[in-house]
């Protein structure tokens, strides 16, 4: 098998969007290679630990309504032309995600991880819940059959925050600026939400490099 780690925020579009896109290519290929483990980035690092309101954290960050909108709204029909059922009107905060990537992490050890990111994608996303929030979260362990409540007693406390938060400055260090960011091999590092096109290529690409060894 060849390593297939990525960098993601469950807050990040385009990260739900490229997941979507290299599902579909490993669908069309299902002999494929990879094995996925995920890892933490934050699109906002020194977001206030219980978030903010999430029509004034857009208008801040593409500097006013109009921009916001038309940046969102071409999200939306890349999101719609993948099946992606988002609602962006319904989220009301943009929160802070160190603890939704522990629970990656502890879903990880667990071998769940990609259904506890499927599942804060779909409760960010289509269900508008603040997954900064330590019930929403609690929630989305349950839904991905992870135990609750000790996922609870670990959120209550510092397990794991400051290894999420160095493995995020480590990325940023190598050159990480952006998510999704994924890196085949540990070698080549392939950025943003590609094409299920340009995935079949490299995943076919791989499998003969794998049977003329």
């Amino acid at each position: 098998m060849i390593k297939l780690d990525i960098l993601s925020d469950p807050i990040c579009p385009w990260c739900y969007i490229g997941k979507a896109r290299l599902e579909r290519a490993m669908q069309a290929e299902p002999d494929h290679p990879f094995t996925v483990e995920w890892h933490p980035f934050q699109l906002n690092p020194d977001m206030p630990a219980g978030g903010m309101d999430r029509r004034e954290y857009l208008e801040t960050k593409f500097g006013g309504k109009d921009n916001a909108v038309r940046v969102y709204g071409e999200i939306a029909k890349h999101a719609e032309e993948e099946g992606l059922d988002i609602d962006f009107a319904a989220i009301q905060r943009t929160p802070n995600t160190v603890d939704a990537h522990r629970l990656i992490h502890w879903a990880g050890i667990e071998g769940k991880q990609n259904a506890v990111v499927d599942a804060l994608f779909k409760a960010y996303f289509k269900d508008g819940r603040d997954i900064g929030d330590h019930e929403v979260l609690c929630d989305v362990a349950d839904s991905a059959g992870l135990d609750a409540a000790v996922v609870g007693k670990l959120l209550k406390s510092d397990s794991d925050a400051q290894s999420i938060r160095d493995r995020d400055t480590h990325s940023r260090e190598m050159g990480v600026n952006s998510v999704p960011t994924f890196i085949v091999d540990n070698k080549h590092a392939v950025p943003g939400a590609q094409a299920s096109e340009l995935w079949i290529k490299v995943i076919r690409e791989l499998k003969e490099g794998q049977a003329t060894e």
